[in-house]
Formats: structure tokens, C-alpha cells, sequence
């Protein structure tokens, strides 16, 4: 009995160590599964954790260098933006200066005849002795040098008192001056003077556009007037022959014309074959002729354009409004990344936390 008691209870205790064996194994490889699972649940965890620290700086440097890069072209409109406003400003100093400062246009129209001048000349003391009309450059011998001889010239005495000395009084002999060019008409005159105490002595002249405004005029004073006030003076000496040969100019400016004589004198010395009691009487020479059948005339062109200045303005401007729109545009797009950047790094971090 007592072996059979043995040896069931020694079954028994082998059974009971056996399920007991069984069940610290089974706990001890639970536990180990379990250890296994979390370690592979921290590796997976420290993967992601890898992948989301490792793609947020890839991420922020390709922002960065859009943003850098946006940066720099903004630089660059703001570069062309100063050049364009520069271009503009230089458009309009030119303008400006063009319009005030006009260039010279110089043509010469060929003319058969002119309309006859007025030749002014204020002989003083001295006595005109003859005024002929010759042709073809051609003047004949004098007959009878400082005496009175017929003559065919259109002549108006006019007295006045001048622009510039109100207390004097003038005299003026206005000559009807040539006007066929093509047969080159002259006008030979001479004037005889008996003052010989001076130690110089001459006989002023003055030129002025069109007899016929002269003759027009109600105010014949008056029209000499302005004539010495706007026309040059000339003079020619006694003992000689002065060959005046007259250009006429024609200035067209902003508001009015003005005509203006240019001239080209030779002096020639006169052979004086009088007696010596005649000698006393000095006498003056003087011809006048056209120099050549063309007028000059001058017109002061204004070279700045409105209208190419205003088309190169709307340019400027147009670049001006594209800058300002491209940067406007991309400083939104800056704006834009740098909150959508803050928002992704603060999910992540949430994600993290």
C-alpha cells in the first residue's frame, strides 16, 4: 500500500511539476513574444521618428532656397525698377531741353528777283550827287566827279527822331534798293562833302526788308523808328568806292519771322584827278548789289517728339506696374510657404508630443 501511495503521489508530483514547468515556459516565451513585439513596435517607431526628422530638413532647405531665390529676383525688379524710373526721368529731361533748345534748319531758295530794299542813309552835311540804276556788274566812267548828274533812283525823304536818343533829331534818304538778280542790278551812288576840318569822316547806312513797307505806311517817322530799332548800321568812308553786295536771311522762329541782311564790302580807292581848288569837296562812292539769286532761310525745328516720348514713357511704366506686381505676387508666395512651413512643423511636433 505504502508503494502504491508513492508512487501515485510521485506521478502526482511529477504531473504537478510538469504543468507547472509547462506553464513558467509558456509565461517565459509569452514574456518573450511580448519583449520581441515591443522592441520591433520601437524599432518601427524609431524609423518613422528617422523618416520625420530626416524629411523636414529636405523640406526646409528646398523652401529656403525658393525663398532665396525669390528674394534675388525681387532684388533684380527692383534693380530694373530704378533703371526704368532713371530712363524716365532722363526721357523727360531731353524732352524739356529739345523743346527749349531747337535745332537750325538752313535751306537756300533761288530766287529771279527780290523784293527792292530800302537803303536808309543819313548823310549829314553831305550832299547826294547823283543815284543811277546800272545792269550786268557794269559801271561806266565817271563825268564830272563832284558835281550834280541826273539820275533814276526812287528816293523818300523821311525825318525822325531815334529809338535810343529821343532829343535828336535824324534825316534819312531812303532809296528804292535793286531787285533783279538774274541782270545783277546795281545802284551807283555819290555824295559830295564840303566839311574837311574833321579828321574822319563817313556816311551811315541802314538796310531794311521792303521799300514798299515804307511807302505803305501811314506813319513814315514811326516806320524808321522800328527800322533802327531791329536792323544793323553800316557805314562807308569818303575817297573810296564801297561795293556792298547784300544776302538776305529769313529766320522763322516760334512766333514770328525776322529778316535780317548780311553783306560783303570792298573798298576801292578813288583816283582823284580833280584840280586842287576842287579837292576840298571829299566825295563817297557807294554801290549796292545782290550777291547771288539765293535767300537763306533759317528755321528753328524742334526736334523732341511728343508722341515717341509718350510711347517711351508708357513703357517705363508698364515695366513699372509689371515689377511692382511680380513682387507683390512674390512676397504673397513667400508669406504663403513661410505659414504653410510653420503649420507642417507644428502638426509634427503634435504628432511628436
Amino acid at each position: 500500500m505504502v508503494g502504491k501511495q508513492n508512487s501515485r503521489s510521485y506521478r502526482e508530483f511529477d504531473d504537478d511539476d510538469v504543468d507547472e514547468d509547462n506553464r513558467l515556459s509558456s509565461d517565459y516565451f509569452d514574456d518573450d513574444i511580448e519583449e520581441l513585439e515591443r522592441d520591433e513596435a520601437k524599432s518601427s517607431i524609431s524609423q518613422d521618428d528617422v523618416i520625420r526628422v530626416i524629411s523636414p530638413p529636405m523640406r526646409f532647405s528646398r523652401t529656403c532656397l525658393k525663398n532665396v531665390f525669390t528674394v534675388v529676383l525681387i532684388f533684380v525688379y527692383l534693380l530694373l525698377t530704378a533703371v526704368a524710373i532713371f530712363l524716365a526721368y532722363q526721357t523727360i529731361s531731353d524732352f524739356l531741353e529739345k523743346l527749349n533748345q531747337p535745332v537750325m534748319s538752313v535751306t537756300y531758295k533761288e530766287v529771279d528777283s527780290f523784293s527792292p530794299p530800302g537803303i536808309a542813309l543819313y548823310p549829314g552835311r553831305a550832299q547826294l550827287l547823283s543815284c543811277k540804276h546800272h545792269y550786268h556788274d557794269y559801271i561806266p566812267p565817271l563825268v564830272d566827279p563832284g558835281k550834280p548828274q541826273e539820275g533814276d533812283c526812287e528816293i523818300i525823304h523821311v525825318s525822325y527822331f531815334g529809338p535810343f536818343s529821343n532829343q535828336t533829331e535824324k534825316r534819312a534818304l531812303v532809296v528804292r534798293g535793286p531787285s533783279d538778280v538774274r541782270n545783277k542790278e546795281l545802284i551807283f551812288m555819290q555824295f559830295s562833302h564840303n566839311e574837311t576840318e574833321e579828321d574822319f569822316s563817313a556816311i551811315t547806312y541802314m538796310l531794311f526788308a521792303k521799300f514798299s513797307d515804307l511807302t505803305a505806311s501811314a506813319n513814315k517817322s514811326e516806320f524808321m523808328r522800328d527800322c533802327e530799332s531791329n536792323y544793323s548800321m553800316w557805314t562807308f568812308s569818303g575817297g573810296f568806292r564801297t561795293w556792298v553786295k547784300m544776302s538776305l536771311v529769313k529766320t522763322s522762329g516760334k512766333r514770328n519771322e525776322a529778316v535780317e541782311f548780311r553783306q560783303e564790302s570792298a573798298v576801292v580807292k578813288f583816283n582823284d584827278k580833280r584840280p586842287e581848288t576842287e579837292k576840298t569837296n571829299q566825295l563817297f562812292f557807294a554801290v549796292f548789289e545782290w550777291r547771288d539769286p539765293y535767300m537763306q532761310e533759317i528755321r528753328l525745328i524742334v526736334t523732341a517728339n511728343p508722341w515717341s516720348s509718350i510711347a517711351i514713357l508708357c513703357g517705363v511704366f508698364m515695366a513699372l506696374f509689371k515689377a511692382a506686381n511680380f513682387a507683390k505676387l512674390s512676397i504673397q508666395w513667400i508669406i504663403r510657404m513661410r505659414k504653410r512651413h510653420l503649420r507642417n512643423k507644428t502638426k509634427e511636433m503634435n504628432q511628436i508630443s
